[in-house]
């Protein structure tokens, strides 16, 4: 009965360690190459076959290897610090871009025209 329980445990760790590979993958996708490089992390390139090795390995091996630990630890680093760079750079098409205006807003609010 424990070992069911470990198991179950270890297969929903082993989902939320694919899903973070996979929201990184994605979210690195459709960033802007040149984003990348204005917020001096390493090319986009580099981070989506990272990324796509990550959620490769965690769908592959068993959560107790260090290689799915290791492709954990690469998912965490993008999300916690690459994502929040390219994020404060706008550097997405639509991703990231939360709380701010639309291209018509002024330095004091939207532009309506003088209406």
């Amino acid at each position: 009965m424990l070992m069911l329980g470990f198991a179950g445990f270890m297969g929903i760790l082993k989902i939320i360690l694919m899903a973070l590979a996979a929201f990184g993958l994605f979210d690195a996708a459709f960033r802007r190459e040149d984003a990348f490089r204005a917020a001096d992390k390493q090319n986009k390139v580099f981070w989506l076959i990272i990324l796509g090795i990550s959620l490769v390995v965690s769908y592959l091996f068993s959560i107790l290897s260090i290689l799915p630990i290791a492709a954990a630890v690469a998912s965490i680093v993008y999300i916690v610090d690459v994502r929040p760079a390219l994020a404060q750079l706008g550097g997405g098409r639509g991703w990231g871009r939360r709380g701010r205006g639309s291209s018509s807003d002024g330095p004091y609010g939207p532009y309506n025209g003088g209406r």
